[in-house]
């Protein structure tokens, strides 16, 4: 299993009294928390992408986060990719998109397919239905892991199902790290260490552990920049999907992974740059008062890679 983090991109406000987000340079999709890749986030998708076509096991099925600064980081690794394999496509899942902190208003959604499918020309699944789906209202931090976890679940489940050896996901950072401690089961006591990396453009590599009878084992490639209910479900089954999945302590979801590349940029020509860990718990939500505590691209610390970097506070 590859993951990757997404790469530059401009930032975004939002006005805690009244949830109204804005942003200076105007989005391709017209979300305000959407924006597009900076010229320099588009030469590091081209550079993941030449590296991604070398992958062994080759990558079998991509699934990214629907923002588009996710879907224009997948975009050349797949457009040369479907030359030789007409069935890949992008899985949009919004179970693997954007964290934000618990708050008393609305977040913003991706943008539907009907707006996406001109901007990536026959590149998006059509048929594909995302497998989780996030409150509207944000995330706590264990929040935002089961929902991880959760979509893991369900996502390596299908891929069981259908024998799918190697998967690319693309997401964003704080999801990316969620990513790690899901997959391995390694959950620190504190929620700001260091532990998995998310450079952007980086690239993290995970292989099963153990593989259910029948099934092949794995490979998870992934590379990115966020209370879930599985989509489509009946109260009943989203209740089910509530359930403890038990993936801490080692444990890990699907059996259980290791990871041998953890954020790795050596396919970069400026190597590792803007990284992110977790500040706390990152809530829009005042103890008290119930007011925002910071603005959205103020949330988490900024690490400071090999490749140079601000150690400022900001939202990949």
């Amino acid at each position: 299993m590859l993951t990757s983090n997404y790469q530059f991109r401009s930032n975004w406000l939002v006005d805690h009294a009244t949830g109204t987000y804005t942003a200076t340079l105007r989005s391709p999709t017209g979300g305000a928390a959407d924006p597009a890749l900076t010229s320099h986030g588009v030469d590091q998708a081209r550079e993941l992408g030449e590296r991604l076509l070398k992958a062994e096991p080759p990558i079998e099925r991509v699934y990214s986060s629907l923002y588009y600064r996710c879907l224009q980081t997948v975009e050349p690794f797949v457009r040369k990719a479907i030359v030789t394999d007409k069935r890949l496509s992008i899985r949009g899942e919004t179970g693997l998109g954007e964290w934000y902190g618990a708050a008393n208003f609305e977040h913003p959604v991706p943008a539907s397919h009907e707006i996406l499918r001109p901007l990536f020309p026959g590149l998006l699944d059509e048929e594909y239905r995302p497998l989780v789906t996030p409150t509207r209202m944000g995330e706590g931090v264990d929040e935002l892991h089961d929902r991880v976890a959760r979509t893991m679940d369900e996502l390596i489940a299908q891929c069981d199902r259908e024998g799918v050896r190697a998967v690319l996901l693309c997401s964003h950072a704080a999801t990316i790290i969620a990513l790690g401690r899901v997959l391995t089961g390694d959950m620190p006591e504190s929620i700001d260490t260091e532990d998995f990396r998310a450079f952007t453009c980086g690239l993290s590599v995970y292989r099963r552990r153990a593989s259910p009878a029948g099934i092949v084992s794995g490979t998870v490639k992934c590379h990115g920049d966020g209370i879930a209910t599985s989509s489509g479900a009946s109260a009943a089954h989203a209740a089910d999907r509530h359930k403890d999945l038990a993936w801490r302590g080692g444990r890990g979801v699907g059996g259980g992974w290791m990871c041998e590349l953890n954020s790795d940029c050596t396919h970069l020509s400026l190597g590792e740059e803007r990284g992110w860990r977790f500040s706390g718990d990152e809530s829009f939500l005042g103890t008290a008062s119930g007011q925002s505590m910071l603005d959205a691209g103020q949330l988490g610390v900024v690490v400071e890679g090999r490749g140079g970097g601000s150690t400022n506070r900001g939202k990949l």
